[in-house]
């Protein structure tokens, strides 16, 4: 049986070699642009911002790490994944330099994003440089030995991935245009944004790990349903969630007006609905939380979206059993998909 630390010490192990490969495909290529790539690091959370060195906020890369753990869950080594798991952590890292510009978010972990720190044309370019040098990276996997068939299969879920992605954004910023969004629209919004990448990062370390297509699409399924309940849960913690875990004020996405699942759920609800959005539709503080709280609870819509999570999560470890067998609930996955489900922060 896998003990319940299995997750950290994989992580242990993987990280600073996944970090050096990040590294590797991220280094200048010619000092006259080092300036290009110290954007690049900067984000990445390797230099501060005089691009001298220090110890920052990288993020969990949780999303590089189930890459290396599907390869090795199906019995491939992950060495020869860590080119791959770099691709998919550096291609989430300019969907976030994007994402910063195009939502106008001026800090990330605490830090100026590039694009306030360098204007919007020099972060726009560095997140370009990042897109493609992914796709290097991911192409740097026949360099560790794997078949030319697998790599091209994983080229093609990385390629699909990524306009997945761009889907999940045009209808993210569509949304902030809308006064109405329907709980449908929302789920499909959050596949493309959140769920694509995940259930990609897992199949493509299938694949390189010598998968065959059944358990390849089994862990795709899993990685799908978990990405999904991944962001639902994120989507309760930025309302009921203890700022002391969260870093967040209580309440915070509803101040912001974010359009999340438990809002969009009670707003479709016949009785409160119209009064929730008599409510959001004048200027709000912290004093009106409670009556919108009250309205949401009346309304149910942290039962409703804590069931979703539930939901999703009981549908990833069942395609992760079609995937790894009746062991694949003890595993390191199975255990990682416990602890996401009961995160607080």
């Amino acid at each position: 049986m896998s003990e319940p630390d299995g997750f950290d010490r994989f992580a242990r192990k993987w990280l600073p070699l996944l970090e050096a490969e990040m590294r590797s495909v991220l280094a200048p290529r010619d000092a006259v642009v080092a300036q290009h790539y110290q954007m690049m690091h900067y984000h990445m959370g390797w230099v501060d911002e005089a691009f001298q060195p220090g110890v920052f906020d990288t993020g969990k890369r949780i999303r590089p790490l189930l890459c290396l753990m599907a390869c090795a869950a199906v019995g491939g080594d992950p060495a020869t994944a860590l080119p791959a798991a770099a691709a998919v952590e550096i291609l989430h890292n300019f969907s976030l330099i994007h994402d910063d510009i195009e939502d106008g978010d001026e800090t990330r972990r605490h830090r100026p994003t590039v694009w306030k720190r360098w204007g919007m044309p020099q972060a726009i370019n560095a997140g370009d440089g990042m897109f493609a040098l992914a796709f290097a990276a991911l192409l740097g996997s026949s360099a560790r030995g794997v078949a030319d068939s697998a790599v091209l299969a994983a080229l093609a879920r990385f390629t699909t991935c990524c306009v997945a992605l761009t889907e999940g954004q045009h209808l993210d910023l569509r949304f902030e245009q809308r006064e109405t969004v329907a709980v449908a629209d929302y789920l499909r919004m959050i596949e493309g944004k959140t769920a694509s990448l995940v259930a990609a990062s897992l199949s493509i370390g299938a694949l390189l790990g010598g998968a065959e297509a059944k358990t390849d699409d089994a862990l795709y399924r899993f990685g799908r349903h978990i990405g999904l309940a991944f962001q639902i849960r994120d989507d309760i913690l930025g309302i009921w969630g203890d700022p002391a875990l969260t870093g967040k004020a209580a309440g915070n996405d509803i101040l912001r007006r974010k359009k999340s699942l438990p809002l969009l759920y009670a707003l479709e609800e016949p009785t409160v609905g119209q009064m929730l959005t008599d409510r959001m539709s004048k200027p709000m503080n912290e004093s009106d939380l409670p009556e919108i709280l009250d309205l949401l609870a009346e309304a149910n819509a942290r039962s409703f979206t804590e069931e979703q999570v539930r939901s999703l999560h009981q549908q990833g470890l069942a395609a992760l059993t079609d995937a790894l067998g009746p062991s694949a609930l003890r595993s390191p996955l199975g255990v990682l998909a416990d602890d996401l489900l009961r995160r607080q922060a």
